[in-house]
């Protein structure tokens, strides 16, 4: 990996270490090597941002946090299933209230059809309310002989190819954290003020075109409407349904904006990113003596560590010893991104070796990242085929193993638009010239994701 030089990257000064109070430990990581950071040191508006950033609510709450350990520890004993999805990269401009209820009610149907199809309790998380941050292969991007930084999120800088907007803006932090109020707000509202009653499931799939997918949704839609007709004869009570949990989760990539929303809860003086429940290091910062591993090894909240199809069983067990040394369940979750081709020989060694070590990790897949090609006529895609042969692996590797296959992580979008091939209602390259909208990695549509779930669905069903 290579690592930008820590006098470039992290600032010291006095407002970069307000957030939360001192913690034993917690600014050890503005010593370490980090990749991946803004270069916005000497921006005369970066120690504003850091200072407002530092006083502002928390976005999520630290039992909320607590809640959702509890969840994820059942999930790695193999009594749940974590269902994570979301965009690639959020937008300031794509945070309206109809593409959010779009996204969550996508994901509230994919949920719908693991429960009922597996019969398992699914734990239901956005990629929302703070992936606004990417880490990029390259620093620079160059367009008809110009070169200016890479775009790196909106939290970073603008998409749009001109110096003013890729210029790195501290200020963008602070919006950043308002947008995701203003998501979390509205997803808490969807979630918890019926419109997530699971005896609204016909009404999720209205305004979506009609495809196979769907038909196949509406089948199993009737089908709980009959089991709920059934309760309702014998008298249950449906408090139950008409709320669901749902937790935000993003890549803590920009370590000042994490650390400036770190909070020490007065119920345990231990400090909690309240930036968001769940929080991942991605295959380009997980080093294990970098500045991400081991910020995030000082906050509660449950941590996901992105593994390629280049680590090695003792890079794993490292990462475990550093996050997670009191082998907590709930803590600690592995995300694969091996690529179809690699799932079924460079995942079994990494299981055996956690499972024989006694640690009881949560294992996800991620059978996006290691998929990505580039099309014909230059787009960045994937082939939903390899997507789903990617899933396919995951599950057959934990099937031999006699593991359990936690969850899945998805980059996905609740819009219908085009950017992975394939599908039961194909998608070619030639809609992406109207329907590509991602403005990093692509997604699945509507359709896609529902397709997926009804595969991962009959999966976990086949464990039973």
């Amino acid at each position: 990996m290579t690592y930008t030089p820590v006098d470039n990257a992290v600032d010291s000064s006095s407002a970069a270490r307000q957030g939360a109070a001192d913690y034993p430990g917690l600014d050890d990581w503005r010593s370490l090597p980090i990749a991946q950071q803004p270069s916005w040191r000497d921006h005369p508006g970066y120690d504003a941002a850091i200072a407002e950033l530092s006083m502002v609510p928390p976005l999520v709450f630290a039992g909320e946090v607590d809640i959702l350990r509890d969840r994820l520890a059942a999930a790695a004993q193999g009594k749940a299933f974590l269902l994570q999805g979301g965009d690639c990269a959020e937008t300031f401009d794509g945070a309206t209230a109809d593409k959010i209820s779009a996204r969550v009610k996508t994901i509230l149907q994919m949920a719908v059809v693991l429960t009922y199809g597996a019969s398992l309790p699914v734990i239901k998380m956005g990629r929302m309310a703070g992936q606004f941050a990417k880490p990029r292969s390259s620093n620079d991007e160059t367009r008809a002989g110009q070169t200016l930084p890479a775009y790196r999120g909106d939290m970073v800088n603008g998409y749009d190819f001109t110096p003013e907007s890729r210029e790195h803006n501290p200020a963008r932090m602070v919006r950043a954290y308002h947008t995701s109020a203003s998501t979390l707000n509205l997803i808490r509202a969807f979630t918890q003020g019926g419109f997530a009653d699971l005896r609204l499931v016909h009404h999720w799939n209205k305004g979506f075109t009609s495809n196979p997918a769907h038909s196949r949704y509406e089948s199993l839609a009737r089908e709980i409407d009959r089991a709920v007709r059934f309760m309702d004869a014998c008298g249950a009570d449906f408090e139950a349904l008409k709320r669901v949990e749902f937790f935000a989760s993003h890549e803590a990539l920009l370590l000042d904006y994490e650390r400036a929303l770190t909070r020490i809860d007065s119920r345990t003086g231990r400090p909690y990113d309240t930036s968001g429940h769940f929080l991942w290091i991605g295959e380009r910062t997980r080093d294990l003596d970098s500045a991400h591993v081991d910020f995030l090894s000082k906050v509660r909240n449950p941590i996901g560590v992105k593994l390629g199809p280049n680590t090695k069983p003792e890079d794993a067990l490292a990462l475990i010893d550093k996050l997670d040394p009191e082998r907590e369940p709930g803590r600690l979750t592995f995300i694969t991104r091996m690529g179809a081709q690699n799932i079924r020989e460079k995942l079994p060694p990494l299981v055996e070796r956690v499972t024989a070590s006694g640690a009881q990790v949560l294992w996800v897949t991620d059978p996006m990242h290691g998929n990505t090609v580039t099309s014909p006529n230059g787009y960045k895609t994937r082939n939903f085929d390899d997507v789903m042969d990617e899933v396919r692996g995951f599950f057959e590797v934990h099937s031999s193993l006699g593991t359990f296959p936690g969850g899945l992580h998805v980059e996905m979008t609740g819009d219908d638009v085009a950017e992975c091939l394939g599908g039961a209602d194909p998608v070619d390259q030639e809609a992406f010239l109207e329907g590509y909208e991602s403005v990093c990695d692509p997604r699945l549509n509507h359709m896609q994701s529902l397709e997926m779930a009804f595969l991962v669905a009959g999966a976990l069903s086949r464990k039973d």
